[in-house]
């Protein structure tokens, strides 16, 4: 059962993952905006890079960690000693050391296996806690790994002395029924903070996310509008609006800053805000149907399960081929129109939207009134 007084933690990637997205690429200035957002918006954790990639890219890390002050900002790093060098020149507190914990990932990348994987957590984690950093390590994999080993590793980084463990379904293939059974099974057996990671393969980053929580992971690993690698990840804004509004839990974002984040990250990444993303699209509290107008003009309650002015949005009726009589009233208020002419002007309207396929604009719906008065 869900704790409507659990805090959560929403931590963005969207610097490093997110930047993973098939031709994305930040400039360390649009880094630095973006975390400054990140920030407003009250996000716990920006995962601002990897400074493994060189002097640029550390110089971009230590510019989000300029630009955001107030938030854990952390360096991603492979579970070695070069890559916990590089995070101390980008100037963070914070470090989030990756290692696979799949067998088919360790037989390609590991050549001492499994014991060389938990042999790096207890040389590493050690290490990058006497350099001063805060240490979190990621399971890459680990939605395919060995359930056992997996449960050794989660002890090793234990011992090792880090805080949390990042659950990473790296390749999208869980279900959020399997996911909740995992997080009640690890949740069950450390103590470490756990954190879900997923990506979007099969369209299940959110559910997996929020069935993650449910099952007593602590940390919501998320994207800005979903970006990253392949499909993306989990939605920041998605995962963030869903923990309040299901009674989950709480989580410390300031949901009406949320809309012009996603306009710094889509300005940042070229891409287009898709129309009907959740919370942040342009038509995401937009109304045209006849038979829900109707009921919105009466109690926006029966249609709207998210008041849109919690995100700093407004509610829009919009008329089309699916209005009907109650929305062509409301646009009509002021107009001194007889009660008869609107049956035949709806069927003008319906008609004229058809043609032009979108939505009716008032000079339209003026001009149509005028022809429908000839």
């Amino acid at each position: 059962m869900s704790d409507s007084s659990q805090r959560f933690s929403i931590n963005d990637t969207t610097l490093r993952d997110g930047e993973q997205t098939p031709g994305v690429a930040f400039t360390a200035a649009e880094k630095a905006a973006i975390a400054a957002a990140l920030q407003a918006a009250g996000i716990d954790e920006i995962e601002a890079g990897t400074p493994a990639m060189g002097a640029e890219e550390i110089a971009a890390i230590a510019a989000a960690v300029a630009a955001a002050p107030d938030a854990r900002v952390a360096a991603w790093c492979r579970m070695t000693e070069a890559d916990v060098a590089a995070a101390l020149q980008a100037g963070v507190r914070y470090a989030n050391l990756s290692v696979s914990v799949s067998d088919r990932q360790i037989a390609a990348k590991y050549p001492g296996g499994r014991q060389e994987v938990l042999d790096r957590v207890a040389r590493v984690v050690p290490l990058a806690l006497d350099r001063g950093l805060t240490v979190s390590v990621g399971g890459e994999d680990a939605s395919r790994a060995d359930p056992d080993f997996l449960q050794e590793v989660i002890d090793r980084i234990a011992s090792a002395g880090a805080y949390r463990f990042r659950f990473a379904d790296t390749l999208g293939v869980l279900d959020p029924f399997e996911t909740e059974a995992t997080f009640r099974r690890l949740s069950a057996r450390t103590d470490l903070d756990l954190e879900f990671y997923g990506h979007d393969d099969l369209g299940l980053a959110t559910a997996n996310t929020l069935a993650a929580l449910r099952g007593g992971a602590t940390h919501a690993s998320v994207c800005v509008l979903g970006l990253g690698e392949r499909a993306g990840n989990a939605a920041l804004e998605q995962v963030a609006a869903a923990i309040p509004r299901l009674a989950m839990g709480r989580v410390q974002v300031v949901m009406a800053e949320l809309s012009h984040l996603a306009e710094v990250v889509a300005s940042a990444a070229c891409r287009t805000i898709p129309p009907g993303q959740p919370i942040v699209g342009e038509t995401a509290f937009t109304h045209e149907s006849g038979i829900h107008v109707s009921g919105l003009l009466r109690d926006p309650g029966t249609y709207e399960a998210l008041d849109p002015a919690l995100f700093g949005r407004e509610r829009r009726i919009l008329l089309g081929k699916h209005s009907g009589s109650a929305s062509l009233r409301a646009a009509l208020q002021g107009m001194d129109i007889p009660s008869a002419a609107l049956p035949d002007l709806l069927v003008r309207l319906r008609a004229h939207a058809e043609r032009v396929k979108r939505s009716v604009t008032q000079a339209e719906l003026r001009s149509l009134l005028a022809v429908a008065g000839e």
